[in-house]
């Protein structure tokens, strides 16, 4: 099963429009902390610097990702993807600690801010660009649900309020509260921090072929077992990489039923399934249901 060529298109334009938004708000944040010498600027431009090397990491996983499954990836390239979030968590921390410092420094040594009015006119920019990008990003989503670019969303989210705390700051640094600039700055990169662990857990989920929701798979269960002819359904599992998800599962059938009969029956799960969840590649194993008793009764 390969993706949609609808939905590698969006997923492809996801990540070009990340990265354009990262390396544009990255250089109006470098001038306005060059004029202003603000540490919540500085904040913000470090976290748009590793938002566009992150936006590009997503940009050459989300590619590589959708290929399609060869002789070397027979599952495809899905995991990808994953790969790309634990890059992201890895770029998020190095945020955070760099602004942390910066903000303790400026603490034990505060300075006046300069030209604070252009540092609000980029945040307001900011607010406004980011939040387009985020609803954006959450059709995609909706749509494909591509990991990298959840991962990315999540990214986005915390720069929203990121900027809004840094224009925050700087609104308060013009009435003479400078101090609170580096206080925001220190509070914003504990959050950021904070924001990398959840990509790091979800990434690491899909590496490590955790399954899908148990609600999703009580679901899978069901729709099997309603399928007229089916007896029961077993040893049902489940895994995610990249935006497809791949189901296993046994199917519990008359021992009498003709091979084609069940062959038709497994087929008819398959489709019941995918046409609840499209991005599921369903593989049924038909089993006779007077073995499974003599299993389950030995037990």
């Amino acid at each position: 099963m390969t993706v949609a060529p609808s939905h590698a298109r969006l997923m492809r334009l996801a990540t070009v429009a990340a990265l354009c938004v990262a390396l544009g708000l990255a250089l109006a944040k470098a001038i306005a902390w060059w004029l202003s010498g603000s540490v919540s600027l500085l904040a913000g431009l470090t976290d748009s610097l590793l938002d566009g090397a992150a936006s590009l990491l997503n940009l050459l996983a989300v590619h590589y990702s959708l290929r399609p499954a060869d002789e070397d990836h027979r599952y495809g390239h899905g995991k990808a993807e994953a790969l790309a979030g634990l890059g992201q968590s890895a770029f998020i921390c190095v945020s955070a600690i760099l602004v942390g410092l910066q903000g303790f420094d400026r603490l034990l040594n505060p300075e006046p801010l300069q030209a604070p009015t252009l540092g609000i006119a980029v945040m307001v920019l900011s607010l406004v660009v980011t939040l387009g990008l985020l609803f954006f990003q959450r059709h995609v989503v909706k749509l494909t649900g591509s990991t990298a670019v959840r991962a990315d969303s999540l990214h986005y989210r915390s720069d929203l309020l990121l900027n809004s705390s840094i224009l925050v700051a700087l609104l308060f640094a013009a009435y003479g509260w400078e101090r609170l600039d580096a206080v925001f700055g220190v509070a914003i990169a504990l959050y950021i921090f904070w924001s990398a662990t959840g990509i790091l857990r979800e990434a690491s989920s899909i590496l490590m072929d955790k399954e899908l929701d148990p609600e999703i798979a009580e679901d899978m269960h069901r729709l099997a077992c309603d399928v007229p002819g089916v007896l029961g359904c077993h040893d049902l599992r489940t895994r995610m990489s990249g935006t497809r998800w791949f189901v296993q599962l046994h199917l519990e059938l008359p021992g009498e039923l003709p091979l084609s009969r069940a062959h038709d029956l497994c087929d008819a799960v398959e489709r019941a399934i995918r046409q609840h969840y499209p991005r599921a590649e369903v593989l049924v194993h038909p089993d006779p249901q007077e073995v499974v008793g003599r299993v389950r009764g030995g037990e």
